[in-house]
């Protein structure tokens, strides 16, 4: 089973994302913001990053630029109410992999992680 790290300032958003994925996920971190997400990438490599764009000291666009220019291999899913087609095609730009709008629906996220998880 897989390590997810759910990067999102709203501990009630983690919260419901843990939920939902805590039969497919053996181990689930939390981040409340992308600096403190980006520590977690380096230290424990997840096997994916589920990402929140609107963020305090280092948004989702953000982390993504850090990942690409560190060049950190790790899929990451952007979960986001910003679904404007620019702000969808910039974090494909930068390397994520799918993009989810908020709030997640449950087999949305669940299919969607699976196939970035099983991937590998």
């Amino acid at each position: 089973m897989a390590k997810i790290l759910i990067c999102d300032d709203s501990k009630f958003t983690r919260q419901r994302v843990r939920d939902i994925l805590k039969d497919i996920a053996s181990d689930i971190i939390e981040a409340g913001d992308g600096v403190q997400g980006l520590e977690i990438i380096k230290n424990e490599s997840p096997d994916l990053v589920l990402l929140d764009l609107l963020m305090p000291e280092m948004d989702g666009i953000g982390l993504l630029r850090e990942l690409q220019a560190q060049h950190i291999d790790v899929p990451v899913i952007v979960l986001s109410a910003d679904i404007q087609n620019t702000t969808v095609s910039l974090c494909i730009e930068l390397g994520a992999k799918a993009f989810i709008n908020k709030p997640p629906q449950k087999d949305t996220l669940v299919n969607t992680v699976k196939q970035y998880i099983n991937a590998g």
